[in-house]
């Protein structure tokens, strides 16, 4: 299958890493939107084309499928340009920034009869594949989940220290990891009780903290923090269970005596995430994160945003 990549960015390469573990993907088009790192990440991977110009890229009829790691802001209008052009599509975490575009996406995506995959890479990860594996089986009732996830972005620089020409955003992106993962482990689509408070805003960056609190059906109870102010990256979510307390922390799993449940692994592995993504098209099936599937955390976070603000 031959592959066109949207970005040069971190994730690019991350998506780029596990692609070349998986046979019979080809690495055919780039799209940037500057000449010299595009050209750049196009020869470290062994891109035989690079482009600037997407649409010229989409009306390839070599091009198989499209991976989009390109800023939020453009994640949902490149997303659709490529369903309606017959490509398949696994887009990056948020599907959107707002949840009527988020809906929208998912429409077409259905229509276009293309597979359609988005990032949640925390459904992947194999320390809370045993928590979601231990709920789901009866074998921990949780009381309470108490997660975290921050990184430094008071100065708006790429991981390789270079100016960004976009701004993050802490809700629907960060807030679209915690949230679904905790509605996933669970096996819930709703939440009641609902509050969230934004922190002062930075002059450029927006939104820096946030703290979102809700109660699944199933009762449990949901705290979550994000912050751009943290002096390093923190991934962490706790399980608060009748039968132990589980440490989700940068993707290994610890029992509350320190037992190592599951050992820690990189959270940008996405190999497991892109070969499902690949055999989807290859068995011509639903992949494991449709759009359908994300919609519900993206239900809360609209109403997050809205509480948070006051409208």
């Amino acid at each position: 299958m031959r592959l066109c990549l949207v970005g040069y960015g971190a994730i690019a390469g991350k998506h780029m890493e596990a692609f070349s573990e998986i046979a019979d993907i080809e690495p055919y088009v780039l799209v940037g939107r500057r000449q010299e790192p595009t050209a750049e990440f196009a020869a470290k991977w062994g891109f035989g084309n690079y482009i600037l110009d997407y649409h010229q890229a989409l009306s390839d009829p070599n091009v198989d499928l499209v991976v989009i790691t390109s800023p939020n802001a453009m994640h949902v209008e490149q997303a659709e340009a490529a369903l309606q052009a017959g490509k398949h599509v696994l887009l990056e975490i948020p599907i959107a920034l707002n949840l009527s575009e988020a809906e929208r996406i998912t429409r077409l995506s259905r229509q276009s009869g293309q597979r359609f995959m988005v990032a949640h890479t925390m459904r992947f990860f194999p320390a809370l594949r045993e928590v979601h594996r231990r709920v789901r089986d009866g074998e921990l009732r949780i009381h309470q989940i108490i997660g975290f996830l921050g990184l430094m972005r008071r100065t708006n620089v790429t991981a390789a220290g270079k100016p960004r020409s976009w701004v993050d955003d802490l809700l629907w992106h960060l807030g679209a990891h915690l949230v679904d993962a905790a509605l996933w482990v669970t096996g819930n689509t709703q939440a009641a009780n609902l509050s969230c408070r934004f922190g002062p805003k930075h002059a450029t960056q927006g939104i820096m903290d946030l703290s979102l609190g809700m109660t699944l059906p199933s009762g449990e109870l949901v705290t979550i923090n994000h912050s751009f102010n943290v002096s390093e990256l923190r991934w962490t979510m706790t399980f608060i269970a009748e039968e132990d307390t589980l440490e989700f922390n940068m993707n290994g799993l610890y029992a509350s005596d320190g037992r190592e449940i599951v050992p820690q692994r990189s959270v940008v592995d996405l190999r497991d995430q892109n070969h499902e993504f690949i055999v989807s098209i290859q068995e011509g099936r639903d992949p494991a994160v449709t759009g359908e599937d994300v919609l519900p955390a993206m239900r809360i976070l609209d109403r997050a945003q809205s509480i948070a603000l006051g409208s």
